[in-house]
């Protein structure tokens, strides 16, 4: 078998062909760092990781790219609404850049206790503003744009292809009408569904973040930013890219109009500008539990309505983050994942009796290891049936299923499932032999007992213990005062020093890194 995914460009499953044997670039839709993330938005980051993860197993080198959002981003994703960054730097009396490097570092702390990779090259839009404004001028030079009420827009009519993502056909596309569910009536625009590609204060007046260019002082839209960076990063070609359903009849689809649209005929001649999109479906929140719930009793999680849910809010109901991702690996990700506390229950059992398992299976194992050229035939079997799934569209449920029962199948030694469960996790991203660790520290019986009901320390003879152990009770007391905020600052300050807090059911014990 080989790599296949569902692209959405053309709606069908197709065999991996990159641009340079043995190499991929893909370019995955990053955070607009305006608050937390919340759970539905990290789904598309695990995705991501997924997407990572396979193409190393499979031996491709490759270089993943993402943005950070800090400047430009609307409440609309159609030029409409209030900046989001404006908005947030106002109600907490912050600037824009304060509070996108706040946010910045909120995310990066959620990716790393998801287990997720840092992409190879993250990239801020503040930083590559120049970047923008040069495409914007290619753009501007094959004859795509015009000026309008003091913005620079990007006119539909003139590329051809637009729409070719989402299926829109520009004659049947009427306002707030058809498979785009916002197109917005803007008295500067000669078509409803054109963009702008560089705002002036003509829009804003009191816009935080402004630059010099040709079109006046302003700043670029939304769209551009991702055009620039990831053409800065991965040239004017590249095999993959990555986002959310929700960015299919919008952003995707006016990106690829832009970057195409800067196209030289020899670039044009070249191909596309994106050879495979793949998108994410999304999370969603089970209102009313039972079998017979339907598409009606659950909604999509939004920041915007307010209700959200936080990894962190995960965390301190007791679950570990890992059990968040051993949710998301359990739904494909073109499916919509259904969210419950039941069936978080559910991931958290799952994976406290896989890492069970697999910590008996270390110590049966012990020293021994194997190579895959050592293997029996039923251990291959197990790691060709893993690879077909990972290799079919990133068929994660399948790919989790493999594993669970090669970890329990008498027919394997100890050591054959040492190894296959390295090669699966590398994919799988659960951490199982961190989180054996884990188990095992849990499990072996507390020292001593923090006052207050604070789990058991095995650390009595550490010189720091009675100063560590105060601390992680009056997290746990923050805690149960709702003081997130103090919570997080004191696992924080702890986690600086290389100690690291772990939640169990009996309460949090800690440990030096």
């Amino acid at each position: 078998m080989s790599l296949k995914f569902y692209n959405t460009m053309g709606r069908k499953m197709q065999e991996f062909k990159p641009l340079k044997d043995g190499f991929c670039g893909f370019y995955g839709c990053g955070p607009t760092v305006y608050n937390y993330a919340h759970i539905g938005n990290l789904r598309a980051y695990v995705f991501l990781d997924i997407l990572d993860r396979t193409l190393c197993f499979l031996g491709y080198e490759k270089k993943h790219v993402m943005n950070i959002t800090d400047i430009g981003h609307l409440s609309g994703d159609a030029d409409d609404g209030e900046d989001k960054m404006v908005k947030q730097a106002k109600e907490r009396k912050q600037s824009v850049l304060e509070i996108a490097d706040f946010y910045t570092k909120a995310f990066f702390n959620d990716i790393e206790r998801l287990n997720i990779k840092k992409p190879d090259v993250v990239c801020r839009a503040t930083e590559h503003v120049q970047e923008m404004i040069d495409l914007i001028k290619e753009i501007e030079a094959n004859g795509h744009t015009y000026m309008a009420g003091g913005n620079l827009y990007f006119d539909v009519t003139t590329f051809a292809d637009y729409g070719k993502l989402a299926n829109l056909k520009l004659d049947e596309l009427k306002a707030g009408a058809g498979e785009r569910d916002v197109v917005v009536v803007d008295e500067n625009k000669k078509n409803p569904y054109d963009f702008v590609l560089w705002f002036t204060k003509s829009k804003f007046e009191d816009q935080a973040l402004t630059w010099d260019s040709p079109w006046g002082r302003g700043y670029p839209g939304w769209h551009i930013e991702c055009s620039a960076m990831s053409m800065k990063y991965l040239g004017r070609h590249f095999d993959i890219h990555t986002g959310g359903i929700d960015h299919i009849p919008i952003h995707h689809t006016n990106e690829i109009a832009q970057s195409e649209g800067a196209f030289s005929e020899d670039d044009r001649n070249a191909g596309p500008w994106v050879n495979y999109w793949l998108h994410n479906e999304f999370l969603v929140i089970q209102k009313n539990k039972g079998s017979d719930a339907g598409d009606g009793d659950v909604a999509k999680m939004s920041k915007s309505s307010g209700e959200f849910l936080t990894l962190q809010v995960l965390v301190d109901k007791g679950y570990h983050p890992l059990d968040y991702r051993y949710f998301l690996l359990g739904a494909h990700y073109r499916s919509q994942a259904k969210f419950s506390w039941d069936s978080m229950d559910s991931a958290k059992n799952s994976r406290k009796a896989l890492v069970k398992r697999a910590a008996q299976v270390f110590a049966n194992a012990g020293e021994k290891c194997v190579g895959e050229g050592e293997l029996s035939d039923v251990a291959k079997e197990y790691l060709k049936k893993f690879t077909d799934a990972i290799e079919n569209d990133l068929a994660t449920p399948q790919a989790l299923a493999c594993l669970q029962s090669c970890i329990k199948d008498g027919k394997l030694k100890a050591e054959e499932i040492v190894y296959l469960i390295d090669k699966m996790d590398s994919v799988l991203g659960l951490n199982i032999k961190k989180s054996v660790e884990e188990f095992k520290a849990e499990n072996a019986g507390a020292s001593s007992a923090v006052a207050g009901g604070v789990g058991g320390s095995s650390n009595a003879e550490d010189p720091e213990a009675a100063e560590i152990d105060a601390l992680v009770l009056e997290r746990t007391e923050a805690k149960k005062a709702k003081d997130f905020a103090k919570a997080d600052e004191i696992r924080n300050a702890l986690a600086a020093r290389g100690i690291t807090i772990i939640d169990t059911p009996n309460g949090p014990t800690w440990k030096r890194n």
